[in-house]
């Protein structure tokens, strides 16, 4: 990482790659016609080709699920999540998938504000405490750190948020 702690300097961009550096603040959503798919445990606990995507400054993206897209029995033990100033007040669930059960890995916004409206309900996992996440055939890795839930997959540029020395981004 190099630039000021404040802004680094985005990593090079090649032809087809997207940097989190490009991305809105406030964020962005928008549809996402590739598959999404979730698995813990060994089982296959979501899969759509309607999800969503959440775009935002020096974030990879984080992806929603829409709920009738997961396996029945998945999120269990909903509770009150954080606020996100954008998005408003998160629900927090507990994750469940073939003989796993893994604590606060996924959230929805039951009643976001006006512009994510379209994502009410919709669910966000997690990638690290996942067996895979995938965005089409690409196998994502987690956000750095441990608060954040945005997806890398190839083509998708930082550095990003949520490693050691970057709260200030």
């Amino acid at each position: 990482m190099r630039g000021s702690p404040f802004r680094p300097v985005p990593d090079p961009v090649r032809p087809g790659e997207e940097s989190v550096w490009d991305y809105p603040r406030p964020p962005r959503l928008e549809p996402v016609r590739e598959r999404l798919r979730v698995v813990l445990g060994g089982d296959t606990i979501a899969e759509t080709v309607s999800g969503f995507r959440v775009l935002e400054t020096s974030h990879p993206p984080t992806y929603y699920l829409p709920p009738a897209d997961i396996a029945e029995g998945t999120l269990v033990n909903p509770r009150r999540g954080g606020i996100c100033e954008w998005k408003g007040q998160a629900v927090l669930f507990d994750v469940r998938g073939g003989d796993r059960l893994v604590p606060g890995a996924a959230w929805a916004y039951p009643d976001p504000t006006p512009d994510f409206r379209a994502i009410a309900g919709y669910v966000a996992f997690y990638a690290g405490p996942m067996d895979a996440c995938f965005v089409g055939a690409a196998q994502a890795t987690p956000q750095p750190g441990t608060f954040y839930g945005g997806w890398i997959t190839p083509g998708i540029v930082g550095p990003f948020k949520g490693g050691p020395g970057t709260m200030g981004w």
